[in-house]
């Protein structure tokens, strides 16, 4: 049985960068990111803003590799990056003061990955 991995071309290239940016800027955040990305559909990680709010603090930096669903309350300014958003997650996290952005808008952002925590 061989493996396939994704098959969005959109995905399959964001993997490829982040892997890339994880060698040359040496920071393994970024190859655990590209690492969840790359699981089936069915594996990857669903986060929904009440449980950001609950595990991040005012002005933290948070990536879900996988999708943030809108059940729950945020009321923290928290730049969320993730592979896709809700409507409403959307909606809240800016309600609260704070900014969803893509994975690779933050890498071109932090390079390096400092200070940046990980949704599971």
């Amino acid at each position: 049985m061989r493996r396939t991995g994704p098959t969005n071309t959109v995905l399959k290239g964001l993997i490829v960068t982040l892997e890339k940016a994880s060698k040359k800027e040496d920071a393994p955040i970024w190859a655990y990111v590209a690492y969840e990305l790359s699981r089936p559909t069915r594996k990857r990680i669903n986060v929904n803003v009440g449980e950001i709010a609950k595990y991040a603090s005012d002005g933290d930096t948070v990536v879900v590799p996988g999708k943030v669903l809108g059940i729950g309350r945020i009321d923290k300014k928290v730049t969320v990056a993730a592979w896709s958003f809700s409507a409403s997650a959307k909606e809240k996290i800016e309600a609260a003061g704070g900014r969803a952005v893509g994975i690779l808008d933050l890498l071109k952002e932090n390079p390096k990955g400092s200070g940046v925590k990980v949704m599971k």
